[in-house]
């Protein structure tokens, strides 16, 4: 038979109360605080993961938000191209019209000052005729002084076929 003694049941209780300190004492603290380390990095991946789809959320938003402005900028420059484009065609047609009126008011002096030159030519005209027949009268009607004073008066006057105005 087995002999137990006393220094073996000893032990044996020293054991049994060695492990119950110790799991009283040693492993409910550590599975505590590995239980409190479990919990708070459980909690910091959900923050994690929150604070992702909220980064998520506000990059999509800001996504949005660029094409929106590019879009807007692209309006804009059409805008203004259009706009550039309206002035610029107003522009011309502002140019030709101006134009148009000073070419226009250009034939109208120049008929007015060709008017003016036949007038004074007729005039003129007129004044040497009525010189011719003046001195005609007082000269008598000999067909050499007549003749004369044809000549003369066309020296003058100038030749019938002459057109060009000085």
């Amino acid at each position: 038979m087995i002999n137990l003694g006393w220094g073996l049941v000893w032990t044996i209780i020293n054991l049994i109360v060695l492990y119950l300190l110790l799991k009283k004492f040693l492993v409910g603290p550590v599975l505590g605080v590995m239980e409190k380390r479990k919990a708070m990095i459980a909690q910091q991946l959900e923050n994690a993961r929150v604070t992702q789809q909220k980064a998520e959320e506000l990059k999509g938003h800001y996504e949005g938000a660029l094409a929106s402005a590019k879009e807007e900028s692209a309006q804009i420059l059409e805008d203004a191209k259009a706009d550039a484009k309206q002035v610029s065609e107003r522009m011309m047609k502002d140019a030709n019209e101006q134009a148009a009126k000073i070419i226009e008011a250009a034939k109208t002096t120049a008929e007015q000052e060709k008017r003016n030159a036949m007038q004074g030519a007729k005039a003129e005209i007129a004044g040497l005729a009525m010189e011719a027949a003046r001195k005609l009268l007082e000269n008598g009607s000999s067909e050499e002084g007549n003749q004369m004073l044809y000549d003369q008066f066309l020296a003058k006057a100038g030749d019938g076929n002459d057109t060009d105005i000085h």
